[in-house]
C-alpha cells in the first residue's frame, strides 16, 4: 500500500504516531540538556577543550582545561560515545575536576541554556503544533487528492526531523533513528509529490518514473542508525552517509525544479523552487556540507534548521489553489515587502551590536534578525489589509486625480439621458475643482444660437466656440472653454468662470481633458440608446403599452429552458422519488418484518443515488468547482463523469489559462459541456478529441470525431444539435466559429476567442 493510501485510510492512526513521536522527543529534550562540551584524552584524563554554551560554561565555572571526571554519576570511561567523538553530549549532571585540585559539582536544568530553550524546545514544539493545525486543515478543509495527501506527509516528515534535533545529538536512541529516517524520508515523499503534481501541471517529468524505489532509502537509513547504536564505533560514518544520501538528494530535487523551470518556464515551478530553495539552502550549505567536507558547520543544525519554519507557510501559499490566482503579482508583492524588511533589518541589527558594543553573540543576533525580519513581513501585509479596509478614512481624495477620475466616471456612466448626463457632469466638475459656475453652451448649426443649460447665464462670442477642437481647453478672460461634443446638429461647449479670476494647475486640465473624451462617448452611447427608444415607442404596440414581440420573445426562451429541466427531472429523479415512495408504502403495510431491515437498506442505498443524481442536474446549472478550484479542475471532472457514460475514446488536452475576463471560465466550461453532450448523444462516435489551447491573446478550442457527421446547411437553420447556441456564446465574446462536417465522414469544430472585447459583435465570423 502506497503511503498516499495509508493517510486517507489511516489519517488518525498517522497524526497518533507524529503526536506520540513528537511529544516524547520533546520530552527527552527537555529532561536531558544537550552540552556539546568539546574534550580530549590526555593521560587517561578527559580535558574539556571548547564549551558549545560558552555563557553558561562560564555561569558554572566550567573553563578550557578542567577535567571531566562523571557524567551523570557514571565514570566519563564508561560512556560509550566520548571516546569515538570526543563530546560530551547530554547531561544532567557533570563531576569536573578544577586545574586546583577542587572537585566541583555541576547539575544542569535547560533553563540553565536560553538558547536551548528556544531553539531546541519553544520553536521546535511552535512549528510541531502549526503542523500539526496545518495538516488537519488540509485534511479537512481541502479536496482530499493525492497531491495533498503527500504534502501532508511531507510537512509531518519535517517537522518530526526538526523536533528531533535535541534528541539526536543528546544521543537518544530512538531520537537517532526518527531523526536520521525522517531527514530522508521527507525528501523522497517531496520527490514523489513533484512527479505527482507535474502530472497535475501537464508537464513532463525529466526523471525516473519509479519513485517507489526510492523508498529504500530511508529504511536503510533507519538500518544505519540501528547498527550505530549497536556499535558505537560506527556512528560517526554511518551518520556522515545518511547526511551524504540527504544532500545528493536534496541536490537532485533542485537540479529536477531547476532545469524544469528552465525548460519550461511555467510560474508554478518558479513558486515551488522558492519553495525549496530558501528553506533547504540554509541547512545544506552553512550545515551538512560544512560538516561532511571539514567536519565543522557555519551554522548550527538548530539554527540552519530555523528556515524550514517557511516551509508550511510556501507551499500552503503555492498547492492550496489550483488557479494559483496572479501569482507573478503576489511574487512581486513579497520581493518588494522582503528588499525593504530586510534593509531595515540589517540597519537595526548593525544598530543594536554597535550600541551594545559587541556585546551580543551572533547566536542572540541571529535569532533577533529572523523574529524582526519576519516580523516587518507580516507588518507590511497587515498595513496593506488595514489600509484596503480603512482607505477611506486613512486616506483623502484631495489632489488625487486619477480617483476622483474613476468616481466621476462612475456617477456620468449612471445616467440616461443626454440632459440628465449634462447636468451630472457640470456638477462633477464643479465640484472636484471648486468653481461656481459651471455649465454647458450649446451651438446650433442651424439657428445660429448658443443656449444654456443654466438660465441667466451670458453666451460666449460663437466665433470662439467655433474654433475649438477636440478635447481642446482655452482660457479666454476670466473663464475656461472647454470642447465637449459635436455633431451634424450642435456643438456642446463647457464653461468654467468664477467670481475672481481663476487658474488650473497642469493635473486639472489633464484630468478635464481625460473626462471630456469620456463624456463624449458617453453623448454618443446616450444618443443611441435614445434613439432606440425613440424607435422602439413608433412601433407597433399593444393597448397595454407593452412590445408583445419582446415579451414573447423572452417568454419563450424562459418557457423552453423550463421545459427541458422539467423534462430531465421527470424522466430521472422524478421517477425515482415516485419509485422510492412506492417501496416505503409497502414496507409501512408490511406484515412479515423480518427483512425490513434488509429493505430499508436497499431504499437508503436508491436515495442516495437519487440525491447524487439530483447533485448532477445542479451541478450542470452552475459548476460548483468553476468557482471554487477554476476552470482546469471543473473541465477534469466534466470530462471525467462524461467519459463514465460514453462509448467512445475521448482524448483531450486542457492548457492553464490565464484570463482577465472570469466570465470566460463559464463560456468555455459550457462549450465544452455541450460539444461532449453533441457527441455523447448525437455522434455515434468511436474517437472524439477535444483540446484547450492557450493564444496569446485568448485561446482556441479544437474538437473532432469520426461519427455520422451531418449537413452543415441543415444544421444552420435549425437549433440541432446546439450548434446555434455555441454560435452565440463565441460570437457574444466577439468570437469565431467554424464548423466542417459531411454524412458519414465526422466533424470538425474550431473555435477561436480573442480577450479584451467582449461586447456583441455582429461581424464576428461564424461558418
Amino acid at each position: 500500500m502506497e503511503l498516499i493510501d495509508i493517510i486517507k485510510k489511516y489519517f488518525w492512526l498517522v497524526i497518533s504516531i507524529y503526536l506520540v513521536l513528537g511529544f516524547y522527543l520533546l520530552y527527552v529534550t527537555y529532561s536531558t540538556p544537550y552540552l556539546g562540551l568539546e574534550v580530549k584524552e590526555d593521560n587517561e584524563r578527559w580535558i574539556i577543550v571548547d564549551p558549545y554554551y560558552k555563557q553558561w560554561a562560564n555561569g558554572n565555572d566550567i573553563s578550557t582545561g578542567d577535567v571531566i571526571l562523571k557524567v551523570n554519576d557514571v565514570r566519563i570511561d564508561d560512556v560509550p560515545n566520548v571516546k569515538y567523538d570526543n563530546i560530551v553530549r547530554a547531561a544532567n549532571a557533570l563531576t569536573i575536576l578544577k586545574p586546583n585540585g577542587q572537585i566541583i559539582e555541576v547539575q544542569i536544568s535547560n533553563f540553565d541554556i536560553p538558547e536551548q530553550i528556544y531553539y531546541l524546545l519553544i520553536i521546535p514544539l511552535c512549528y510541531f503544533l502549526l503542523t500539526l493545525i496545518i495538516a488537519f486543515y488540509l485534511h479537512y478543509k481541502q479536496k482530499n487528492t493525492p497531491l495533498l495527501s503527500l504534502l501532508i506527509l511531507f510537512m509531518l516528515f519535517v517537522s518530526l526531523a526538526y523536533v528531533s534535533i535535541g534528541a539526536s545529538g543528546g544521543l537518544n536512541k530512538i531520537g537517532i533513528i526518527v531523526n536520521r529516517s525522517s531527514m530522508i524520508l521527507c525528501l523522497v515523499v517531496l520527490l514523489n509529490f513533484m512527479k505527482n503534481y507535474f502530472s497535475f501541471l501537464k508537464t513532463n517529468w525529466l526523471f525516473a518514473n519509479n519513485i517507489k524505489l526510492f523508498y529504500i532509502v530511508p529504511v536503510i537509513a533507519i538500518l544505519f542508525s540501528i547498527i550505530g547504536i549497536i556499535y558505537p564505533s560506527t556512528g560517526i560514518l554511518l551518520s556522515n552517509i545518511v547526511l551524504a544520501c540527504f544532500f545528493i538528494l536534496l541536490l537532485l530535487i533542485l537540479s529536477i525544479l531547476l532545469l524544469s523551470y528552465i525548460k519550461y518556464k511555467t510560474p508554478q515551478l518558479k513558486i515551488l523552487l522558492i519553495s525549496l530553495m530558501i528553506p533547504f539552502l540554509p541547512f545544506l550549505f552553512l550545515y551538512a556540507l560544512p560538516n561532511l567536507l571539514f567536519h565543522q558547520f557555519i551554522l548550527s543544525a538548530e539554527v540552519s534548521a530555523l528556515f524550514l519554519l517557511l516551509i508550511p507557510f510556501s507551499f500552503i501559499f503555492s498547492q492550496l489553489t489550483e488557479r494559483l490566482f496572479d501569482i507573478e503579482y503576489h511574487i512581486s508583492r513579497l520581493r518588494y515587502y522582503i528588499i525593504f524588511s530586510l534593509i531595515f533589518t540589517l540597519w537595526f541589527i548593525f544598530g543594536l551590536y554597535w550600541i551594545t558594543d559587541k556585546l551580543l553573540s551572533l547566536t542572540v543576533l541571529s535569532g533577533i534578525f529572523f523574529f524582526t525580519f519576519i516580523s516587518l513581513i507580516i507588518l507590511f501585509y497587515i498595513k496593506e489589509k488595514v489600509d484596503y479596509r480603512k482607505r477611506k478614512i486613512l486616506f483623502s481624495t484631495k489632489g488625487d486625480y486619477i480617483h476622483q477620475l474613476y468616481t466621476a466616471v462612475d456617477k456620468i456612466g449612471k445616467t440616461i439621458r443626454i440632459e440628465e448626463l449634462l447636468e451630472k457632469f457640470a456638477q462633477e466638475v464643479s465640484l472636484h475643482l471648486e468653481l461656481e459656475q459651471v455649465y454647458v453652451l450649446t451651438y446650433e448649426y442651424d439657428t445660429n444660437q448658443i443656449t444654456s443649460m443654466v438660465e441667466g447665464k451670458i453666451p460666449v462670442n460663437p466665433d470662439l466656440m467655433e474654433d475649438l477642437r477636440l478635447g481642446e481647453i482655452r482660457k479666454v478672460d476670466t473663464v475656461y472653454l472647454a470642447f465637449l461634443h459635436q455633431d451634424a446638429h450642435c456643438k456642446r461647449v463647457l464653461v468654467l468662470g468664477h467670481n475672481n479670476s481663476i487658474h488650473l494647475k497642469d493635473e486639472e486640465l489633464l484630468w478635464l481633458e481625460l473626462l471630456l473624451l469620456y463624456v463624449n462617448n458617453f453623448i454618443e452611447n446616450t444618443k443611441l440608446v435614445e434613439e432606440l427608444l425613440e424607435e422602439l415607442k413608433h412601433m407597433k404596440q399593444a393597448d397595454d403599452g407593452q412590445l408583445p414581440w419582446l415579451n414573447k420573445l423572452l417568454w419563450l426562451r424562459f418557457e423552453e429552458e423550463k421545459y427541458q429541466l422539467a423534462q430531465e427531472l421527470h424522466d430521472t429523479n422524478l421517477q425515482e422519488q415516485l419509485h422510492i415512495a412506492r417501496e416505503v408504502n409497502v414496507l409501512i403495510h408490511a406484515k412479515d418484518t423480518n427483512d425490513i431491515q434488509q429493505e430499508l437498506a436497499k431504499i437508503h442505498e436508491q436515495m442516495v443515488i437519487s440525491l447524487h443524481d439530483l447533485r448532477a442536474y445542479c451541478e450542470n446549472l452552475k459548476p460548483p468547482l468553476l468557482d471554487t478550484l477554476g476552470l482546469n479542475a471543473a473541465l477534469e471532472k466534466l470530462i471525467r463523469k462524461v467519459a463514465e457514460r460514453s462509448n467512445y475514446d475521448l482524448i483531450y488536452t486542457i492548457d492553464r489559462l490565464y484570463l482577465e475576463d472570469e466570465r470566460m471560465n463559464l463560456m468555455i466550461y459550457r462549450l465544452f459541456q455541450e460539444l461532449l453532450n453533441n457527441a455523447l448523444k448525437h455522434s455515434d462516435a468511436t474517437i472524439v478529441e477535444i483540446h484547450l489551447q492557450e493564444m496569446t491573446d485568448g485561446f482556441e478550442i479544437i474538437y473532432n470525431d469520426d461519427g455520422v457527421g451531418c449537413n452543415v446547411g441543415d444544421i444552420r437553420q435549425t437549433d440541432s444539435m446546439g450548434i446555434k447556441g455555441m454560435q452565440e456564446r463565441v460570437k457574444a465574446f466577439n468570437g469565431h466559429f467554424y464548423i466542417t462536417s459531411n454524412i458519414n465522414e465526422g466533424m470538425s469544430i474550431r473555435i477561436t476567442v480573442k480577450e479584451g472585447s467582449d461586447t456583441l459583435d455582429y461581424d464576428a465570423h461564424s461558418g
